[in-house]
């Protein structure tokens, strides 16, 4: 529940010492031309501090941010563009706004359940000659800025923006060339050297002032998506939007231009994109129950999803193993005699219906997968949506939509509401990333938005770039388990099985067939082990392109999982997971099939995994004590 802003004193006087510490005097004769804004707290001398800064010649605003004393990101412009003002120069300073950010609210999946958002906001309000207005609103917190344009009604369609990003040439890039369904695979580079071209806005940077990545937030369909564009030899990322003219009929206030920043540990645990998104807009969410869900495509492709007994086979295997959902892909509603819609028994020509009766008797809860086509109207959403509440069908798998522009996010906006009036969970491919969709509607489990375990292209050290990039956004359903598919994954089965670990998602998917989780029991029986909410998230070591450990704590018990690209090595992980004496179970890659190794260990100690070419492991971590002999329940 979110915490009123300056209900309690504190708050108040950290308001007022904000507005103290950050606002510079004007010089005679001179008006007050940079503003500075940093994250509240006893970090705030650590945290991101945004200095913006108007250049009294020419009327532009800029942006920069700086961490520790270093540069993080170079002054950059900011601006928009609209029909009836260019809101990018020929400003003048009208007035400023301060305000505390103190809000505590609890999520559904992700990162961590419960989460604070403490920030320091600014409103600057600026005009044209003509009189026409622009509020550039700043937030700052511990580990990110952000930034969003609000304007008044009347200025007409926005048709750009001059936002921009720039980060020092030699700064270390992590980038994804933009497509439209966001399953570009992420490749390195400098700011500088990476070639000209779109790119994914999700983009992760190094510079001396520690890691940064840009992110959107409270993306809806009031605007258009962004990517970033660049021009090779610069370190300049633009933002470019999905539409060439953005449809506004009132006020507007844009998404957030985000940075999460810090170390690699903070940013990689940093939930500041849901922190800036709006509070949940569904009021009583206990019927949305993230889970592991045994996945069908990869293990037998549309035929399974065409067979009821293949079904009933998957979830009578999903029910031995304790596993809470079976997902039924592409085909269960695509037959031959294919469905006459205009009449009104059409569904009781399914044999759905059937299947999740089944389901329901061996306590497993069925997510059905389904075209955006299909759901692409109001008539045809009062066709499905309904129905599939009806049957007690627990979630919808929505795919292709495969665009950012204004019109699909405006169908975003319908469906999200639209699913959770139907208390039906949702999953999205062929999508957009969460950008703080998560918190705002807490149904959706998970999206794609990510070249997962379906491509036949990945390489280790896409696998190991994936935790600091994509999956900070939110929840990713990559899909692992699929150890079928040897040949057409670069990991080993270890790291194929802590994938589980290190890639979070509300619903984690096991994309494998039965055989090949009983060819290898120690995988399953972890994934027996597994859950798909967190209580904590903490890198315990990682570089991307190189190697990614991070440990998931549920209740007592921390969660490992690790992946590496390269040579076969003795990797060192340091346990800090906390004090005190820890049982670790860990299942690495042997000559024979999977090992698993048992010790304890004092936290801090280093944990010693031998790891084979491009390896990785899985392991269970619980508080050790005589007679324990196991983390298994």
């Amino acid at each position: 529940m979110a915490v009123p802003i300056r209900t309690a004193a504190a708050a108040l006087c950290a308001g007022l010492v904000a507005t103290l510490l950050t606002t510079v005097p004007a010089r005679a004769g001179q008006r007050e031309h940079t503003w500075t804004v940093s994250g509240p707290g006893r970090t705030a001398t650590h945290a991101p501090h945004a200095r913006i800064s108007l250049d009294d010649t020419t009327g532009t605003v800029s942006l920069s941010v700086t961490r520790d004393r270093r540069t993080v990101i170079e002054p950059s412009p900011v601006g928009i563009v609209t029909e009836q003002a260019d809101l990018s120069k020929d400003l003048s300073f009208l007035h400023r706004k301060d305000r505390l950010v103190d809000e505590r609210y609890r999520t559904k999946s992700g990162k961590r359940l419960e989460r604070r958002a403490l920030m320091n906001e600014t409103r600057l309000s600026f005009a044209t000659p003509t009189g026409a207005r622009l509020d550039l609103v700043v937030r700052a917190s511990a580990d990110g800025v952000a930034y969003r344009y609000v304007l008044p009604a009347g200025l007409g369609d926005v048709l750009a923006e001059t936002s921009a990003f720039r980060l020092p040439q030699d700064a270390t890039a992590w980038l994804s060339t933009y497509r439209v369904d966001n399953e570009g695979q992420f490749a390195q580079y400098t700011a500088a050297t990476a070639p000209t071209g779109d790119y994914s806005p999700q983009a992760l940077f190094a510079t001396d002032g520690g890691y940064t990545l840009l992110a959107e937030s409270d993306l809806t369909g009031t605007y258009s998506g962004a990517r970033l564009a660049h021009d090779q030899g610069t370190g300049t990322y633009r933002i470019k939007l999905a539409d060439d003219r953005v449809r506004t009929t009132g006020p507007l206030a844009t998404p957030w231009r985000a940075m999460v920043t810090g170390d690699l540990a903070t940013v990689t645990r940093s939930t500041f994109t849901d922190d800036l998104a709006p509070a949940s807009k569904v009021p009583d969410p206990g019927w949305i129950r993230p889970g592991t869900v045994l996945w069908t495509w990869l293990a037998g492709g549309r035929t399974a999803g065409q067979s009821l007994t293949a079904q009933k086979a998957y979830v009578d295997y999903a029910a031995e193993r304790g596993w809470p959902y079976e997902a039924v892909d592409a085909g269960w509603y695509f037959k031959s005699d294919e469905w006459d819609t205009t009449d009104p028994n059409w569904q009781t020509n399914s044999w759905m219906p059937d299947l999740v009766d089944h389901a329901r008797a061996k306590g497993v809860g069925i997510i059905v997968w389904i075209h955006q086509r299909d759901l692409d109207t109001p008539e045809e959403r009062a066709q499905w949506l309904p129905t599939l509440e009806r049957w007690g069908v627990k979630g919808v798998k929505i795919d292709f939509m495969n665009s950012e522009a204004q019109s699909m996010l405006q169908w975003y906006d319908a469906i999200l509401a639209e699913t959770a009036a139907h208390h039906l969970m949702v999953d999205f491919h062929g999508s957009t990333i969460p950008k703080g969709m998560q918190r705002t509607w807490p149904q959706v489990m998970t999206l794609e938005g990510v070249a997962g375990e379906e491509k036949r292209t990945n390489t280790a050290a896409h696998l190991t770039t994936l935790p600091f990039t994509r999956n900070i956004i939110g929840s990713m359903d990559f899909t692992p388990g699929a150890f079928q598919r040897v040949g057409l994954r670069p990991n080993s089965d270890a790291a194929e099985t802590g994938l589980a670990v290190v890639y979070e998602s509300g619903l984690q998917m096991y994309a494998g067939t039965p055989q090949s989780y009983d060819e290898r029991p120690l995988a399953r029986d972890f994934y027996d082990q597994l859950p798909a909410a967190w209580d904590d998230t903490r890198l315990l070591a990682g570089h991307p392109g190189q190697e990614a450990v991070l440990a998931r704590r549920d209740g007592d018990r921390w969660f490992l999982g690790g992946v590496y690209a390269g040579t076969a090595r003795t990797a060192e992980v340091p346990l800090t997971i906390g004090a005190g004496r820890w049982l670790v179970e860990t299942i690495r890659d042997g000559t024979g099939g999977l090992v698993q190794d048992r010790q304890v260990l004092r936290g801090g100690e280093t944990l010693d995994i031998d790891v084979t070419d491009n390896g990785g492991f899985a392991g269970i971590a619980c508080r050790w004590t005589p007679g324990i002999s196991t983390c298994h329940r």
